[in-house]
């Protein structure tokens, strides 16, 4: 699944034109690398979105085969560490 459509499905992003505009100012992190809307999501990967004064680290744990339900889309991913940062 496509990095965008996962931050989605998974609401860590509200759009995925929001997504794909996160992934080309390289506030997302695929496995510490930047990574563009494109890539491929596979379990255990760890995502780390950076914004609003804070950088969250995230385990993917599902990848969907279609989109879940509000109450399910939490289940898609552990949280590892969310970390504050100061904006300059």
């Amino acid at each position: 699944m496509r990095l965008d459509v996962f931050l989605k499905h998974s609401r860590l992003a509200t759009r995925r034109s929001l997504a794909q505009e996160m992934c080309e100012a390289g506030a997302v992190k695929v496995n510490g690398l930047r990574a563009k809307s494109a890539h491929e999501v596979r379990e255990s990967d760890l995502i780390s979105i950076r914004g609003r004064g804070r950088e969250t680290t995230v385990r993917v744990v599902k990848v969907p085969s279609k989109p879940p339900s509000k109450r399910e889309a939490q289940s898609l991913y552990e949280t590892v560490s969310v970390e504050a940062y100061d904006i300059d």
